[in-house]
């Protein structure tokens, strides 16, 4: 129901004026919320590319690392994983859209070199372990790709709602009682100047 306001040509331009700024913000809000939603669907696709492909080489990694405890023996694996260190070189940048800060992680590469040694053992010890060394780098690029999209994905999910919120308030709630009120407001300043138009007439008759 539209709020009672008094019906006087200065509320009824300054309802106006505040009801051509809502439009107008509804039309950005809505542009805002089908660039976000698109946005939105391409990372929603990334995330599902990603987690399919994490399957496969989580497969991969694992079997390699079985391969290599084998080789190797799991004692032997995990003295050699001790001298690796930690991968600590994660670089995130932050891209805006429409306001929304999304990281970017610099790709890992997952083929580098090992840096470990294998001292006097077979080669074929090594090749295995370092298929395993290579996989699970594979892995750690990944990983990090996922939280990339995943945190994006929660990011502009949290905006979308929020623009939408704003967008129904607007088209549902404001919007249409602004436009009740000026309508009300219209037809009461129209009685008012029939009221008058009637007064003047009779108070000419009277005055004759």
């Amino acid at each position: 129901m539209a709020g009672k306001v008094v019906a006087t040509r200065s509320n009824m331009t300054r309802i106006q004026s505040a009801l051509k700024l809502a439009r107008r913000g509804h039309d950005l809000l809505e542009q805002k919320r089908k660039i976000l939603m698109s946005e939105l669907m391409g990372r929603v696709r990334e995330v599902r590319e990603v987690q399919d492909s994490i399957r496969s080489i989580f497969e991969e990694a694992y079997f390699s690392l079985q391969m290599a405890n084998i080789s190797i023996g799991i004692d032997g694996v995990e003295k050699i994983a001790l001298v690796v260190p930690e991968e600590r070189r994660f670089v995130v940048r932050l891209r805006s859209v429409m306001g929304i800060d999304i990281p970017e992680v610099d790709r890992i590469e997952p083929n580098l070199s090992p840096i470990y040694s294998m001292g006097g053992s077979a080669s074929g010890a090594s090749s295995v372990l370092d298929n395993a060394y290579v996989n699970a780098r594979r892995v750690v690029a990944l990983i990090a790709r996922l939280a990339e999209i995943e945190t994006s994905v929660y990011r502009l999910a949290i905006q979308i709602r929020k623009t939408l919120r704003r967008v129904n308030a607007l088209e549902k709630v404001f919007i249409p009682r602004s436009e009740e009120q000026i309508k009300l407001i219209a037809a009461a300043l129209d009685e008012n100047e029939r009221e008058d138009l009637t007064r003047i007439k009779l108070s000419n008759r009277q005055g004759k």
